[in-house]
């Protein structure tokens, strides 16, 4: 259990770590181990090495690179400096990151060997960034990490940091206009990781297994590996998501946490391996930032055999919000399709949009307040306000609706509603329905132009490998899951959707072409 009187801020994670577990191996990757005290030192020669590289404190410091040891290094020493830790999102083509790296007004950026070709178009055209550190050594104009790092003390950098002072900068995914940069504190964390603990799922054992396999720059990723380190758990690092390896790495470290976005559960129940493996270890799968198919949480239900935790929250609330705890996967008690209730210490409301609350069953925009909520958007005053009322509210964009026990369930977001023929009808409803299909392996559902109704709902279909269901069997299906007018009118196939880092689907991409030519946007 964390102690976090223990650690007021991230910082004092490797401080109260380092001497409370020692020789203890803090990160596994590719072989290599780790000790909570020699990530500590370490840690502290990246902190020491930032300092004399002139960052100051609460300067933006940049990494750009996959899950590794090295990473975890650069993330802890970063707060070991006092400065802010900015994650780039690898994703992204060269004119995107050059606007993040800009807009964040990075000085320091350490770059894996994969992206030096990308960096090195674009750094000059960053006018902050002062110093590029190559991740993977042997490179002719930057310095390699190891020989930059070794220069420093392993000694604590002695900065002292404040509950209010920025600890992280993520972007927003960006799917519509350019990502904005959100300023999470160590106060944030601090109530992230208390509800958590008040949440009764944060109660890993220390020297356990902790699977690492989302990417580090995404709020999710992010926080499972400070989540581990804080609970001095034995953190499982993969570059990359590899469902194979994954299965594989379960009874190898005897992995008993694991977080994993609901495309990542799909690939994982769909790989060979999984067949006769021993994932007699886990204890605890943790999963959200999108939607989940009942169809399939009952599947890896039965297979893994362990409790399974939905938590919901947005980059903007430190990645938290609400929790479906294991007793309420249970499907007797249909709530399945629910994000959970609102994680202590968290106020949720479903607006009307008049400032006031929906009934009980009735659809509205999910309002959040709390300790989590971000500081504001870099350097954005406007859409920080426009974001954040001033009761605090923050408003997420997701519309959904309260049961009577205080449920909360996600339609989607709310500029992804169809209205058709003046209904309306949420993709998310659609997508739970067909993925039933057995012949469905993932499915997204979009809002289509339509001379008669205005927008008509099509289905983009991925299908299981060797199926060949039509078009017309997957709208039968449909008819018999829902009501008529929220079934798709149309159906396209398609080899693989494209989703964002968190797993999110990118309706905007799978939109366009259906709209291209066309002024609005809407029907």
């Amino acid at each position: 259990m964390m102690d976090l009187q223990a650690m007021p801020t991230l910082r004092d994670i490797m401080r109260v770590q380092a001497d409370k577990y020692g020789d203890q191996s803090a990160i596994w990757f590719e072989g290599r181990e780790t000790s909570y005290q020699t990530l500590y030192e370490r840690s502290n020669q990246v902190g020491n090495g930032l300092i004399a590289e002139g960052c100051k404190k609460d300067a933006r410091v940049g990494f750009i690179g996959k899950n590794s040891d090295s990473n975890i290094e650069v993330i802890m020493g970063t707060f070991a400096a006092g400065t802010v830790l900015v994650g780039v999102n690898w994703r992204l083509a060269g004119p995107e990151i050059e606007y993040v790296l800009t807009d964040a007004g990075v000085e320091v950026l350490f770059v894996d060997p994969e992206f030096e070709d990308v960096i090195g178009q674009i750094a000059g055209n960053v006018p902050s960034l002062r110093k590029i550190i190559a991740m993977g050594g042997d490179h002719a104009d930057w310095p390699g990490y190891t020989d930059w790092r070794d220069q420093f003390a392993t000694d604590d950098t002695g900065v002292t940091v404040g509950p209010e002072d920025d600890v992280i900068q993520l972007y927003t995914s960006g799917t519509t206009g350019h990502p904005k940069g959100v300023q999470l504190t160590n106060d944030n964390y601090q109530a992230l990781f208390q509800g958590a603990v008040d949440a009764g799922w944060a109660d890993w054992n220390a020297g356990s297994g902790n699977l690492m396999c989302m990417p580090n720059f995404h709020v999710a990723g992010v926080n499972i590996a400070l989540l581990g380190l804080a609970q001095g758990c034995n953190n499982i690092v993969l570059a990359d998501v590899d469902p194979a390896a994954i299965i594989d790495l379960i009874p190898e470290h005897k992995i008993e946490s694991a977080f994993m976005v609901p495309a990542v559960i799909l690939f994982v129940m769909q790989m060979p391996n999984l067949e006769g493996a021993d994932l007699s270890s886990l204890r605890m799968v943790i999963y959200g930032a999108s939607p989940i198919a009942e169809d399939l949480l009952k599947s890896a239900q039965d297979r893994f055999k362990c409790d399974f935790v939905q938590v919901y929250g947005l980059t903007e609330t430190a990645g938290g919000g609400t929790f479906l705890p294991p007793e309420a996967h249970d499907p007797a008690l249909n709530k399945l399709r629910s994000c959970g209730k609102a994680v202590p210490g968290v106020e949720i409301r479903i607006d009307d949009g008049k400032g006031g609350e929906q009934p009980t069953g009735d659809v509205g925009e999910i309002l959040i307040r709390s300790g989590i909520i971000m500081k504001g958007y870099w350097n954005r005053a406007e859409a920080t306000a426009e974001a954040i009322d001033k009761d605090g509210w923050f408003h997420t964009g997701d519309a959904g609706y309260k049961d009577d026990e205080g449920y909360i369930y996600i339609h989607d977001r709310v500029k992804d509603m169809i209205v058709s023929g003046g209904e309306n009808v949420y993709p998310a409803e659609v997508e739970n329905a067909l993925f039933g299909h057995p012949d469905i392996a993932d499915v997204a559902v979009v809002g289509v132009p339509d001379d008669k109704w205005g927008e008509a709902v099509k289905a983009i279909v991925v299908l299981e490998p060797g199926k060949d269901a039509s078009d017309k069997d997957i709208i039968a299906f449909a008819k018999e899951k829902i009501a008529g007018y929220k079934c798709p009118k149309t159906v396209d196939f398609i080899d693989a959707l494209p989703r964002n880092p968190s797993g999110k689907i990118l309706r905007r991409e799978l939109r366009a072409p259906y709209w291209e030519g066309r002024e609005r946007q809407v029907g």
